[in-house]
């Protein structure tokens, strides 16, 4: 009985305190919008970093930088003691967009009517704005449970820097929520696609193509070829797909091209179809349909998916409840898109995706966010703590 009393009370603090924060979450958002921070741009990802730390250190987390010399360092805030006994909940997000340097100057963050709207307001700016005012909600009132906040720097080209930060924080959680954008229709993600970016390169011979063309071997003729065979090895009944999404090649408009390249972009939802689709690319890869040419193929980066299990059924349940507590009705959507909540989910962790506040059109100039969704996505994360932590 006491055990609830003081849940109870707990509950009823962090709701009232989020509640009163929708201008002050506004401002900060602002502030994230307005700093360009595209995945190879370090020092604006470092910046957003920094404000974000200064946000949470204030507030009375704990907070940790991991340096990388060519992304943004990892940044993780850590509330309570875990161990073994006391496992931590996780609440991930990233901090850097899509949008090149100059794009917050060019649009900034700005509000028409209930909608936000500017580079990476909802994918995934706000979310990580959520994420910290849970965090600081539960400094002030107090945790039922070690909290992790983990901010990373290169989801948007699948992490090559944050995977073993992800991974390692991961096994040591009780359970997983990555706020990437809420879907419009108010859901949450409970599954996602794998996807594995590959970079094709082919080599042939050059020539002059009016004086001895003869003696050239195109590079973009083989490359053309296995276009073809490789977009042959989508499968959409099975949920693969396999698409060549950039070329380039050649010397001069006169020349048989020299060489070739091609970026390809698999994705999958069963894990044991990763392995086939990829051997069947080598193959097409390996093989020459110009005679002369030579390619080779190599990983740029890979997302794992996020599989459904009887855990994260449990977890989804959980947070649907206590999401229709603050009013939200919340149901489960699956996507092909990726997203670092497949990272946590491979380790056998209940994840949750897609619990930031609600938007659309990301990686547009129309993305949006819908600002009466940051208070009650906040609430429903803070219930669901609480919820964990007494179960």
């Amino acid at each position: 009985m006491r055990r609830q009393s003081l849940s109870t009370t707990l509950e009823a603090q962090v709701l009232e305190w989020l509640a009163g924060q929708r201008q002050i979450m506004i401002d900060q958002l602002r502030t994230l919008v307005d700093a360009d921070s595209g995945s190879y741009d370090k020092e604006g990802v470092d910046r957003v970093g920094a404000q974000l730390r200064a946000f949470l250190e204030t507030a009375g987390l704990s907070c940790e930088t991991f340096p990388s010399e060519h992304y943004g360092d990892g940044l993780r805030a850590t509330l309570g003691a875990p161990d073994e006994q006391n496992r931590p909940i996780l609440l991930m997000g990233h901090r850097d967009t899509v949008f090149p340097k100059g794009e917050a100057q060019r649009r900034p963050f700005r509000i028409e009517g209930s909608r936000a709207y500017g580079p990476g307001v909802a994918d995934m700016k706000a979310g990580l704005v959520m994420n910290s005012f849970v965090l600081a909600a539960f400094a002030r009132f107090g945790a039922p449970v070690p909290l992790v906040g983990l901010y990373t720097s290169d989801e948007e080209i699948a992490s090559p820097s944050s995977r073993t930060l992800i991974e390692q924080e991961a096994r040591r959680a009780r359970a997983v929520f990555n706020a990437e954008p809420g879907r419009p229709s108010g859901n949450v993600v409970t599954g996602r696609k794998g996807g594995v970016f590959m970079q094709m390169e082919i080599q042939g011979a050059p020539a002059h193509s009016g004086v001895n063309f003869e003696q050239g071997v195109s590079a973009i003729e083989e490359l053309s070829r296995k276009v073809t065979a490789i977009h042959a090895l989508t499968d959409l009944k099975k949920g693969i797909t396999v698409n060549v999404g950039l070329v380039s090649g050649g010397q001069s408009v006169n020349t048989v091209a020299p060489n070739a390249r091609a970026e390809i972009d698999v994705r999958y939802i069963e894990p044991q179809d990763r392995a086939r689709v990829v051997a069947e690319i080598k193959a097409v890869v390996s093989t020459s349909f110009v005679k002369g040419t030579t390619a080779s193929l190599k990983v740029l980066g890979e997302f794992l998916p996020l599989v459904p299990t009887n855990a994260s059924r449990h977890l989804f349940e959980l947070y649907a409840g206590c999401a229709e507590r603050v009013g939200l009705t919340i149901g489960e959507e699956f996507t092909g898109g990726c997203a670092d909540s497949g990272f946590a989910a491979a380790l056998s962790v209940p994840t949750l995706c897609a619990t930031g506040p609600c938007g659309g059109k990301p990686h547009s100039p129309d993305e949006f966010l819908e600002l009466d969704t940051l208070i009650p996505r906040a609430q429903a994360l803070a219930l669901s703590i609480i919820a964990l932590g007494s179960s």
